[in-house]
C-alpha cells in the first residue's frame, strides 16, 4: 500500500475501465481518486481543484486525450502536473505522440497491476520531488527578499546596489554633497516623562514619516543616532540642486512633526561640501560618513531654534536667488570659526 496521500483524476470514456483503474487506485491507497468520462469533464476538474496526477485515455469522442494534453499543458498553471496516457496494445504510436507532447508515462490496457503500481508511483514520486524542489527554490527567494529589505534598513540605496554589483562600498570621496541632521527639542525630558514603549512607537512613526519625505526628495538617509535623523542629498545619486533639495527636505520634516503625535519641535541643520563615505565594521555592518561637513550640519542642528532649518552662510550664499532667509547672526562654532548662520524661511 502507498502512504502517499494525494489527489488523482482518471479520464476515460470507458465506464468498466474507469471503475477498473479506480478501485485499483485506491486499493493502492493513493488517496483521493476522481473520475471523468469525457475531456471536456476532465479539463473542468482540472480547473476547479488541484490533482497530482492525470491517468487520461487517447481514445475518446468530441475531445480526445491529445485535445486534452494540449490544454494541459498549455496552461501555466496545470503543466507541472504529470500525465498518463492509457492506451490500447495496438496504440503505441499514439502514445509515442502523447510523450512527445508532455506526458510522463503510459499505461496499457487491460492493466497490470505492477506496472500500475510502478509507473504511477513513480510519476507521483517525481512531482513530490519538482514540488518540494519548487518550495525550496521559493524559500530561496523569500530569504533573498529579506536580506535585501535587511541591507536597505542597514545602507542607503545607493550602497545597497553598489555592494549587489562589485560585493563591496568602496570608501571615495564625494566633492559636493548636502548633508541634513534633524534632532527633536527636549526629546530627553519627553523620555523621562513616558513609558518606553510609547516613546519608540511615537517616535518609529516620526522616522517612518522622515523616510518618506527623504524619499520624496531623491534623499538617502544615513541613519538615525537617538532622536537625530540624518540624510544626504547628491552622495549616489544626482538631484538637479543637492542643497536645495536638503533645505526642502528640513522644511517638510519640521511640519510632518508638527502634525504626528505628540507633535515634536525639531532642529534641523543643513550643510553643503565635501564628505568621505564608507562600510565600517564586520560584525555589525554600518555605512556612514565623515568630514567636515558632516561636523557642521551636526553644529547647525544645535544651534537651530525648535521648528526651524538653519544653514550657514556660506551654502545659503548657493541658493539666495531662490529662496528667503534670516541671517541669526555670526557665531563662533569649534574648528570652524566664525560664521553665519541662516534661517531658511521659504524656498522657490
Amino acid at each position: 500500500m502507498s502512504d502517499i496521500e494525494c489527489a488523482l483524476l482518471v479520464v476515460d470514456d470507458n465506464e468498466d475501465n474507469r471503475f477498473t483503474l479506480a478501485q485499483r487506485l485506491e486499493r493502492e491507497g493513493y488517496g483521493t481518486v476522481v473520475c471523468a468520462c469525457n475531456g471536456r469533464e476532465a479539463l473542468d476538474l482540472l480547473a476547479d481543484r488541484p490533482f497530482d496526477l492525470v491517468l487520461l485515455d487517447i481514445s475518446m469522442p468530441e475531445m480526445d486525450g491529445f485535445q486534452v494534453l494540449e490544454h494541459v499543458k498549455a496552461d501555466t498553471t496545470l503543466r507541472d502536473i504529470p500525465v498518463v496516457m492509457i492506451s490500447a496494445i495496438d496504440e503505441i504510436d499514439s502514445v509515442a505522440r502523447c510523450i512527445g507532447l508532455g506526458a510522463e508515462d503510459y499505461l496499457t490496457k487491460p492493466f497490470n497491476a505492477v506496472l500500475l503500481r510502478a509507473r504511477v508511483g513513480a510519476c507521483l514520486e517525481k512531482k513530490r520531488l519538482r514540488d518540494q524542489e519548487a518550495d525550496y527554490l521559493q524559500q530561496i527567494e523569500g530569504e533573498k527578499r529579506r536580506a535585501d529589505e535587511l541591507l536597505h534598513a542597514i545602507l542607503p540605496s545607493g550602497a545597497v546596489r553598489e555592494l549587489k554589483a562589485t560585493n563591496e562600498v568602496r570608501p571615495r570621496r564625494y566633492n559636493e554633497v548636502a548633508v541634513l541632521f534633524c534632532d527633536i527639542a527636549d526629546f530627553t525630558s519627553y523620555c523621562d516623562r513616558n513609558p518606553p514603549e510609547k516613546v519608540v512607537n511615537e517616535l518609529g512613526a516620526l522616522v517612518s514619516e522622515y523616510e518618506r519625505i527623504v524619499g520624496a526628495h531623491q534623499m538617502e538617509k544615513i541613519k538615525t543616532i537617538g532622536d537625530a535623523f540624518m540624510a544626504t542629498a547628491g552622495l549616489f545619486d544626482s538631484v538637479p540642486d543637492p542643497i536645495l533639495a536638503g533645505l526642502q527636505c528640513g522644511m517638510d520634516m519640521v511640519r510632518a512633526s508638527r502634525c504626528i503625535e505628540p507633535k515634536w519641535e525639531v532642529r534641523v541643520g543643513v550643510h553643503f561640501g565635501p564628505v568621505v563615505a564608507g562600510t565600517i565594521g564586520k560584525r555589525q555592518y554600518m555605512f556612514d560618513l565623515w568630514g567636515d561637513t558632516v561636523n557642521m550640519a551636526a553644529r547647525l542642528a544645535a544651534y537651530a531654534s525648535p521648528g526651524s532649518v538653519v544653514t550657514s552662510g556660506a551654502t545659503w550664499h548657493r541658493v539666495r536667488d531662490r529662496g528667503r532667509g534670516r541671517s541669526l547672526g555670526i557665531v563662533d562654532i569649534k574648528g570652524k570659526g566664525r560664521v553665519e548662520l541662516i534661517e531658511c524661511q521659504r524656498l522657490g
